[in-house]
């Protein structure tokens, strides 16, 4: 049986503030020069977003280690597709593409 967990009111607020504190600094980010690092940035802020999202407001912390080992999993898995997706797209420069 799972156990509920009731959660103060102010840290969802703070979860909240945090995540409005991101966003703006995303928009921030999304007018700088960093580089290459522009991707990896950008990136960088939305997977702290996303992480606080889902483990606070979807309740993955408090959730059995069983979830989180799927969770994990289900992120691991879209990584090796990406991967491949990637080495296909790299791989295909042999090929001249219509109209060039």
């Amino acid at each position: 049986m799972s156990e509920h967990h009731i959660l103060p009111l102010r840290l969802y607020v703070g979860i909240f503030l945090a995540l409005l504190v991101l966003t703006a600094v995303t928009v921030w980010a999304a007018f700088q020069d960093f580089g290459a690092f522009n991707d990896v940035v950008a990136l960088g802020i939305a997977v702290i977003k996303a992480s606080l999202v889902v483990l606070y407001f979807m309740h993955v912390r408090y959730q059995p280690k069983l979830v989180g080992v799927a969770i994990v999993t289900g992120i691991a898995w879209l990584g090796v597709l990406l991967l491949l997706t990637l080495g296909d797209y790299m791989s295909r420069g042999w090929m001249p593409f219509p109209g060039k």
